[in-house]
């Protein structure tokens, strides 16, 4: 991949007035299985959190449970997934939970883990939802804070880029091209959807990962993800998909969407505006919170307010 786009710094977004109420869960509930990457069995416990307390990893298998706030400065880049790290302590594969947690609109809650990495699943986030959904989703007295994109930000290049513009409405609507070309058996794919809740639980959080066989046999040769198997995610050869049914006839690029929502949900508030990807990933899905975020600042210090 190229060198990035800088971002030009203008008037392009503005921290807006709060237009929903926070929220969080009404009971602790939790999950169990095992890392993609590490193969190490994991139990996830999702609990309530106070207002303005944001989505927080605690990792309960070290001494004193440190804490590692869901936040893009806390991000390392990592090829193939999203890892967090504060103060020395790490958590792998976040964006599935991540994902879950901001189309739920669940605002403030800690995650609690007894591994360094979150469980996997299927590789969607269809576990983490159904988990949430059953401890209840309640509001909170507070407001919850909004990035207003009022131009357009780009980072990637020609090949590979992600980009927020404006849009007419209090939204984040979402429109994502997957390409691996005429010669792979994924091919092309397009999907487009406004983010709302019941959409993400109908129409995203199943959407699994995939992978193609030679890149799973190449993660297998280093060590890694040797406890999935085809039935666990989507894994293609040059036939087809192995051992496994879609779920959507467009589940891969339903995956990216779902992956660019968790990432994004690294910028600590809800995004209203339109993002238009192209074979984006979790690096430039965080650029473009990152840059988002970094135009907001300066705007701060201007003193402009919404």
């Amino acid at each position: 991949m190229g060198a990035l786009l800088t971002p030009s710094i203008s008037d392009s977004v503005i921290l807006a007035r709060p237009h929903r109420q926070q929220q969080t869960i009404s009971r602790s509930v939790s999950v169990t299985g095992f890392g993609f990457w590490s193969g190490r069995d994991v139990t996830l416990e999702f609990k309530p959190a106070p207002v303005d307390a944001g989505i927080v990893f605690v990792r309960s298998d070290l001494e004193h449970a440190p804490r590692i706030p869901a936040l893009i400065e806390n991000r390392l880049e990592s090829p193939r997934r999203t890892i967090l790290a504060h103060q020395g302590v790490q958590v792998e594969m976040v964006e599935h939970v991540m994902a879950a947690l901001a189309g739920l609109r669940i605002d403030n809650c800690e995650v609690w883990l007894n591994s360094a990495e979150v469980p996997g699943f299927d590789g969607s986030s269809k576990s983490f939802v159904d988990a949430l959904l059953s401890a209840e989703i309640v509001e909170q007295d507070a407001l919850r804070s909004w990035l207003l994109v009022t131009d357009v930000t780009r980072v990637g290049d020609a090949d590979s880029w992600i980009e927020a513009r404006p849009i007419r409405s209090q939204k984040m609507r979402v429109k994502y091209r997957l390409d691996y070309g005429h010669d792979s058996i994924i091919g092309r794919e397009t999907y487009e959807a406004t983010i709302k809740p019941e959409r993400f639980i109908a129409e995203l959080a199943p959407a699994r990962t995939f992978i193609l066989k030679q890149e799973a046999e190449w993660l297998r040769q280093q060590g890694l993800a040797e406890r999935v198997t085809p039935e666990d995610v989507l894994v293609f050869d040059e036939t087809g998909l192995i051992d496994n049914e879609l779920r959507y006839e467009d589940e891969c690029v339903r995956h990216k969407v779902l992956d660019l929502v968790g990432d994004l949900a690294l910028a600590g508030c809800d995004i209203v505006g339109q993002f238009v990807a192209q074979r984006s990933g979790h690096r430039l899905n965080a650029n473009l919170a990152q840059a988002l975020l970094s135009e907001c600042q300066l705007i701060q210090e201007r003193g402009v307010s919404a």
